[in-house]
């Protein structure tokens, strides 16, 4: 198993890196209460529910990790390739909600 970086106050400030804000993204948030987020490449399931806790001051149920293949495109000439990201979708408790404009003050 790989070392994983320590649960510390300052490295959960770092694992969300934004909201994925898409048509998937919103029928999910819709249908089953789960928000969608960009988060950094070694970040566990662990990191980004007591992430989402400590930002939103909600519950969090489960949390749900895809690794996510970055797109050949053509840069010119030549072929490139995005960058390989991670997203995680999280499952919040019934009743509970995140409100990005109100926490983005």
């Amino acid at each position: 198993m790989m070392n994983a970086p320590k649960m510390t106050d300052e490295r959960l400030m770092q694992v969300l890196l934004a909201p994925v804000v898409s048509e998937k993204s919103t029928m999910v948030a819709d249908k089953s209460s789960q928000v969608v987020f960009k988060v950094v490449g070694d970040a566990t399931k662990q990191e980004v529910k007591a992430a989402v806790t400590l930002l939103f001051k909600v519950d969090v149920e489960t949390v749900q990790v895809a690794n996510v293949k970055g797109k050949q495109k053509r840069f010119g000439r030549s072929m490139g390739r995005r960058k390989n990201w991670k997203k995680a979708y999280v499952c919040l408790k019934s009743g509970q909600e995140i409100d990005f404009a109100s926490s983005a003050q």
